[in-house]
């Protein structure tokens, strides 16, 4: 019969800890990337000609339809050998997860801004706001607090996806799991510990975000 022992984790405890920090860390700086090139193409999108609208749909369709980890190998392997860049795995998985990031994250911002109530806009433009202080003092701000719950669940995801980081050898959460378990042998433990780490770390993450939507709440 099967005894767990959590001694050996305990011991290399230290590699689930700065696996977890770095997932952290990849999570941020994508997330972070993503936003721009979502919000920058959901604006394109609400405000640009039939072209631009069929050219943002094909990069979102496509991203949104292929699974992340072949986006992973195709970015990490792929690339490298059609065309002359090098890059470390940490910078392609970063690289890989914004863009795929990007792609739901225009979704989510373009709902938002379709859902600006017209009556604000039209008041902005009756006081003579140009299209520029419309966008940024009333339908950015409008929309941010409206999205603010999908937001919160694409975070939240975007951050257990930095487990696919693994397959290309980026020492994160995941990967440091499959280090201690291919060393110790102890596979329930440890993917017991590792998926309590994700658990405790995602609804601190959601408390979080959870109090920025109280507080930015529409009122209706």
């Amino acid at each position: 019969m099967y005894r767990l022992n959590f001694t050996l984790i305990w011991r290399h405890f230290d590699r689930l800890w700065d696996g977890l920090l770095l997932s952290l860390q990849l999570a941020v700086l994508a997330i972070a990337i993503g936003v721009v090139i979502g919000l920058t193409l959901a604006v394109w999108y609400v405000s640009g000609g039939r072209a631009v609208r069929t050219a943002i749909s094909a990069y979102v369709e496509f991203i949104r339809n292929v699974p992340l980890i072949l986006l992973v190998y195709l970015v990490f392997y792929g690339l490298p050998t059609v065309v002359d860049i090098r890059y470390s795995a940490t910078t392609s998985f970063v690289a890989t997860l914004a863009v795929y990031a990007g792609a739901h994250l225009v979704e989510v911002f373009r709902a938002g801004l379709d859902a600006v109530p017209r009556g604000q806009l039209d008041a902005a433009k009756a006081i003579g706001l140009t299209p520029w202080q419309r966008l940024v003092d009333v339908r950015l701000p409008t929309m941010f607090r409206i999205s603010l719950p999908s937001l919160s669940n694409t975070f939240i995801s975007l951050f257990k996806d930095t487990s696919v980081a693994s397959v290309i050898s980026v020492p994160e959460l995941t990967f440091g799991a499959q280090w201690i378990n291919l060393n110790t042998f102890r596979i329930v433990e440890v993917y017991l510990v590792t998926a309590g780490m994700y658990l405790v770390t995602g609804y601190l993450l959601l408390f979080g975000l959870r109090l920025l939507e109280r507080h930015f709440k529409v009122e209706r």
